[in-house]
């Protein structure tokens, strides 16, 4: 790739981060703190629903693209359509929120000691509020994030705060805990406990068991896929189903 298209790319990406919020690590909700490598991408085509015990919420098709824009530093974009549905009303279908984030790495992995990352990202009202299909205002997460390896095993997880001021949400704490191991080169099964608070004044907030992997084709060709049940609080059925390409 020329100089001048990488460039152009990393602009593009800088003038969405204007505009743009809070990813997890597919295909769970909790993340990792692995930065994308340096001027390499990486590209998330999938779909991701919850249902809550009547009401819907699916994001799909949707889009992450993510850049290693600097060392240690990595540029993510996720933008969806969304369909909302249940409860008794219509099924609404549009464009979602957009979101993007900035992941870097403040510590490598060692011995003793794992990696660190922090992940501010903001949300933006893309998506009609009117409609279901959106926040109807910038909010932002900021977590921390650390994970540790030993030979096939790896486990990761971390949490933070979100701060949403839209009218009936809430600011609240989130965070999860993933334990995974590689079965071969191509197989990757994984399970979390993934909590937050409550997120709405009509909010109990939830704890989730959420359990998928990978399948890797070759080395930059994959399949994710996960699902799961809240264990309390509100209800909640999760699922995750994409594809993923790196470069």
């Amino acid at each position: 790739m020329s100089n001048v298209v990488k460039a152009m790319a990393l602009a593009v990406l800088l003038n969405l981060y204007l505009a743009t919020g809070a990813l997890a690590a597919p295909p769970f909700l909790t993340d990792d703190p692995v930065p994308t490598d340096y001027e390499h991408w990486e590209v998330y085509l999938f779909t991701m629903g919850d249902d809550e015990g009547g009401g819907y919420d699916i994001n799909g098709p949707a889009l992450e693209l993510d850049y290693g824009a600097l060392p240690d530093t990595q540029l993510s974009l996720s933008l969806p359509m969304t369909t909302v549905g249940g409860d008794g009303g219509p099924t609404v279908y549009g464009l979602g929120d957009t979101e993007f984030g900035i992941k870097y790495r403040l510590l490598h992995e060692t011995n003793g000691w794992p990696q660190i990352s922090f992940y501010p990202a903001v949300t933006l009202p893309t998506g009609d509020a009117a409609r279901g299909l959106g926040n109807g205002r910038m909010w932002f997460q900021l977590p921390l994030w650390l994970e540790k390896s030993w030979g096939s095993w790896t486990t990761y997880g971390g949490g933070g705060a979100a701060l949403d001021s839209a009218p009936g949400r809430r600011d609240y704490p989130f965070g999860g805990w993933l334990l995974q191991r590689d079965f071969g080169e191509h197989l990757t099964l994984g399970g979390e406990m993934f909590a937050q608070g409550r997120d709405a004044d009509d909010d109990n907030g939830f704890a989730a068991l959420n359990f998928g992997g990978q399948y890797n084709f070759n080395g930059h060709f994959s399949l994710l896929f996960s699902a799961g049940h809240s264990v309390c609080g509100d209800e909640h059925t999760l699922w995750y189903c994409g594809l993923y390409w790196t470069w």
